[in-house]
C-alpha cells in the first residue's frame, strides 16, 4: 500500500506506505521529508539512523527528519511511515499549536521512541484507516482534510513524548525551556557553542540551565551543545565527499587542525580514521 498527496503548485508532499523499504524510491518527492515511522507487526524489526542500528518494538514509532540519514537495509518486516515536507506541513510554523519542535522534531537529546499504549492502540488504528479513506478521496479539500489528520497524529505522539520522554518533575515551564533549548542548539550550533549564548537567547541564567538538565538527564546543556557539533561532523564526513578542512570551515572552525583536535575528543578517533572505519566513533 503506498499514497501520496502532491500539490505542485506550491510543492507540498505528504507520503503515506505500509512498507517504506518497498516503497521508499517509488516516492515522487525523496529528499527534505519529515518521517514518522510506525512498527505495526507483532515482532521487532532494526532501522539505522545516521549509522546507528535502532530497534523498535511493537507498537512503538519514532520520528526523524531529513538532517538525519535513515536505513532500511536491514530492515526485515513491512514499516508504516508517513512523510512530509515543509510546504506541506512546517513543523516552525505550527509549533505553537503542537508544541512537538524539539521534542518530536528536530531535538537534540536522543531519539524519541514513543511507545503506543494498549488503550490508545484502537486510536492509532482508526486514524490509520482514515488516512487511507482520505487518500482514496481525491477533491479540491483532499489537501486540508490530511494536514488536519496529520496535525491530529503529530499532537496525539506529542502527548505520548511528554509522558514518557519528560522527566515527571520537570512543570510545563521547565519543559518548554529544555524544548527551546534543544530547538536553538539545532538552529545555531555552528557558531554558538557556550551555553551562556543560548542562556542570553532564552532569557535565563546558565545556572538555571544546568539545573534543569541535571533533573532532565544526565547530559549538560554543553555537552548537548558539543555533541550536536560532533554528531554534524560524522554526518559530514560519513555521508558527504567533503574533505576534513572543508568540513572544518562548514562547522565554523578557523583552523581544521582545532577541528581534527575537537572531533578526536569527542569521538575517541581522528577524523580521517573515523572516514575509514566509521563504525568505530558510533
Amino acid at each position: 500500500m503506498k499514497f501520496e498527496f502532491n500539490d505542485t503548485k506550491i510543492g507540498s508532499h505528504l507520503g503515506f506506505t505500509d512498507d517504506i523499504k518497498a516503497h521508499e524510491k517509488q516516492f515522487s518527492v525523496k529528499s527534505g521529508n519529515i518521517y514518522m515511522l510506525w512498527n505495526r507487526n507483532q515482532a521487532s524489526l532494526e532501522l539505522h539512523v545516521d549509522g546507528i542500528p535502532v530497534e523498535l518494538l511493537p507498537n512503538q514509532l519514532v520520528t526523524t527528519t531529513y538532517l538525519q540519514h535513515v536505513s532500511y537495509e536491514k530492515t526485515e518486516l513491512p514499516l508504516t511511515a508517513f512523510h512530509f515536507n515543509r510546504e506541506f506541513y512546517c513543523i516552525n510554523d505550527h509549533d505553537h499549536e503542537v508544541s512537538c519542535n524539539g521534542i518530536l522534531f528536530f531535538g537534540t537529546q536522543d531519539l524519541p521512541i514513543i511507545s503506543i499504549p494498549k488503550e490508545q492502540k484502537r486510536k492509532f488504528d482508526t486514524l490509520y484507516e482514515v488516512f487511507q479513506d482520505e487518500f482514496s478521496t481525491p477533491d479540491a479539500i483532499q489537501g486540508d482534510m490530511l494536514q488536519m489528520l496529520l496535525k491530529r497524529l503529530i499532537i496525539i505522539c506529542t502527548r505520548l513524548a511528554k509522558e514518557q520522554l519528560i522527566v515527571k518533575k520537570l512543570n510545563n515551564d521547565q519543559v518548554e525551556i529544555i524544548r527551546k533549548f534543544n530547538v536553538l542548539v539545532d538552529t545555531h550550533y555552528k557558531t554558538k557553542r557556550k551555553v551562556s549564548d543560548y542562556a542570553e537567547l532564552l532569557f535565563k541564567s546558565p545556572k538555571t540551565l544546568s539545573n534543569l538538565f541535571s533533573i532532565y538527564n544526565q547530559k549538560s546543556p554543553q555537552q548537548i551543545i558539543l555533541e550536536r557539533l560532533a554528531l554534524e561532523a560524522k554526518r559530514l564526513i560519513h555521508f558527504t565527499d567533503k574533505q576534513n578542512q572543508e568540513i572544518a570551515y562548514d562547522l565554523g572552525f578557523n583552523d581544521p587542525a582545532h577541528f581534527s583536535r575537537f572531533f578526536k575528543k569527542m569521538t575517541g578517533c581522528s577524523p580521517s580514521q573515523y572516514r575509514e572505519t566509521p563504525e568505530i566513533a558510533l
